[in-house]
């Protein structure tokens, strides 16, 4: 990270939108840290923190590094079998080239699920905005 360049937060919209584009990833793909990171537009460490402490519930196997290497793959190749991810012949992960998802795809699927959060945020903001001036109904409305 250079100097002055605002480090992005880990708040819960964060971790959020890089959930939502990691359960976007079909069955039997993988997207590296990285193109996750640049759909969500934060950067590869941060996708991997949210994984690490948020993803249980996610496909976390579908994940790699940029040259498809897996950090946890003797737990992820259960997960690449019934998907029928194949494993290179180095042992550490999958080639991108052969199992690497389609990002415009990913990019196509993963856009109503980030824009229903978007919208979310734009109403939580709004009702912030409205009971800070104190124009807020009781259910939460202007009025």
């Amino acid at each position: 990270m250079t100097p002055g360049t605002p480090r992005p937060r880990m708040d819960d919209l964060t971790v959020e939108r890089v959930l939502r584009v990691v359960e976007a990833i079909p069955p039997g793909r993988v997207a590296a840290y990285g193109e996750v990171g640049a759909i969500v537009g934060v950067g590869p460490r941060l996708v991997g923190r949210v994984l690490r402490t948020w993803g249980s519930g996610a496909p976390w196997w579908r994940v790699t590094d940029a040259s498809g290497d897996h950090p946890l793959l003797a737990r992820a190749l259960p997960f690449w079998e019934a998907e029928g991810i194949v494993v290179k012949p180095n042992g550490k992960g999958c080639r991108m080239r052969d199992f690497g998802a389609d990002l415009e795809e990913l990019r196509a699927h993963s856009r109503p699920a980030l824009a229903e959060l978007a919208a979310a945020e734009q109403r939580d903001a709004e009702r912030e905005d409205a009971e800070r001036d104190g124009t807020a109904s009781e259910d939460g409305r202007r009025g």
